[in-house]
Formats: C-alpha cells, sequence, structure tokens
C-alpha cells in the first residue's frame, strides 16, 4: 500500500496526523504545493514523493535544500517507488512559457523565499517535459499537476491539453493531479484519473500493485 495526497500547501499538520495513523505505509506521493506561503518545508515521518506545484520554493528545490523524507520528482523523470513505475509532469501550464527550455525559465535574479512569487517561472512545465513523459511506456502511476480537459471550473474548462496529450502517449495505470482543490474520479484518454482535495479533506491509499485505491478523510 502507497498513500496519495492533494495539494498541501504548508498544512503539515494534516501531513503529519495522517502518516501517523497510517505507520506501515512507507511511501507517500503528492501532486505538488507542498511548501507555506511563505516558502518553509517540514520533515515528514515517512518519505513524501512530489512534483512541483505552482507554489513552492524554487531556489530550496534548485540547491536540494530539503528537509528529511522530502523527496522531490523532476518533470520528464521516472521513479521506482515500493515497486511502482512512477513519472512526473509538475507545475502549470503557460502557453507564453511553453517553449521554454526548463532551465530558462525566467525567475527573480535575487533569492526570494515567498512561494507565491508571480516573477518565479519555474512554476511551469514546459514542450520538453511533456515530450519526455510521451517517451515513457509502463508506467503505473502518473503526477500532474494541472487538470487534462475537460475539466469544468465555475462553468469553464480548467483542464489543459498537454496533459491530454500526455495521458494518450503513455498510458498509465493511473492518474493523480490536483491544483483545483476537490476530489473528482474521472476517465481521460482511457486513464482512470483522480483529482486529489487539500490535504486535510481527504487523501488516498492505493493498493499495491492492483492500484486499487480507497478514499479517506
Amino acid at each position: 500500500m502507497i498513500g496519495a495526497l492533494g495539494d498541501i500547501h504548508g498544512d503539515f499538520a494534516s501531513v503529519h496526523r495522517i502518516m501517523r495513523q497510517h505507520p506501515d505505509i512507507h511511501a507517500w506521493l503528492c501532486v505538488g504545493d507542498v511548501a507555506d506561503a511563505v516558502g518553509n518545508y517540514e520533515a515528514f515521518d515517512s518519505p513524501l514523493y512530489w512534483i512541483k506545484g505552482n507554489n513552492e520554493n524554487f531556489d530550496r528545490i534548485a540547491a536540494r535544500d530539503l528537509p528529511a523524507n522530502l523527496h522531490y520528482i523532476p518533470n520528464g523523470t521516472l521513479h521506482v517507488i515500493e515497486g511502482l513505475r512512477i513519472a512526473g509532469l509538475g507545475g502549470t501550464h503557460a502557453p507564453t512559457m511553453y517553449d521554454v527550455a526548463p532551465d530558462q525559465l525566467p525567475h527573480p535574479k535575487k533569492s526570494t523565499a515567498k512561494a507565491t512569487e508571480l516573477a518565479d517561472r519555474r512554476r511551469h512545465f514546459v514542450r520538453q517535459d511533456v515530450d519526455a513523459c510521451k517517451q515513457m511506456k509502463a508506467v503505473d502511476i502518473l503526477l500532474t499537476h494541472e487538470a487534462p480537459r475537460p475539466f469544468r471550473v465555475k462553468g469553464n474548462d480548467a483542464g489543459k491539453t498537454p496533459i491530454n496529450e500526455t495521458l494518450a502517449a503513455m498510458k498509465p495505470r493511473l492518474h493523480l493531479f490536483g491544483h483545483h482543490h476537490r476530489l473528482v474520479e474521472a476517465e481521460f484518454q482511457g486513464v482512470r484519473s483522480i483529482c486529489l482535495d487539500l490535504v486535510g479533506n481527504s487523501y488516498l491509499l492505493v493498493e499495491v500493485p492492483t492500484l486499487r485505491y480507497h478514499v479517506r478523510s
């Protein structure tokens, strides 16, 4: 069994509570937005593997200055966790940034701890990240921050086409995403997809190797 958490946004107390309720689970996944509003992170009781959201301390991620048991999954990379092949495509989609190289995404020249710094374009994914994910095969779980299309928020489609393209090419067994702070179970491109709610509201326990999941609150 592994666990899966939605956006944390500095609600470290909920993460500690959940992990201590499940001491037998030795790996947790998270779909991004771990840092609090000023870019702080905390050490956790069990290993947490996470992709970037749009609210992170990107200087600390770049410097690999992270607390114990917090493991960052860079975009377009594949990791074996508890015997499962896990791929990551974190961050949000910005059409104006999509064709920029990952290491060329603009960001403040001076270090800033503020996790919501809008000038920090490292919060986005780019075409190179998507292309790397599309080449991956036999993936068990794909983690993204953004939703596929259609994903309705207040009547508008908040989903992003590159996520659909990635799902269609990769065909993971399960897709987990966040960003929208609500629990939604759906299917896109023939892939089971779950939008995870805020960590303080609910989380998933996922069976290995079947990937059957259970929603807990």
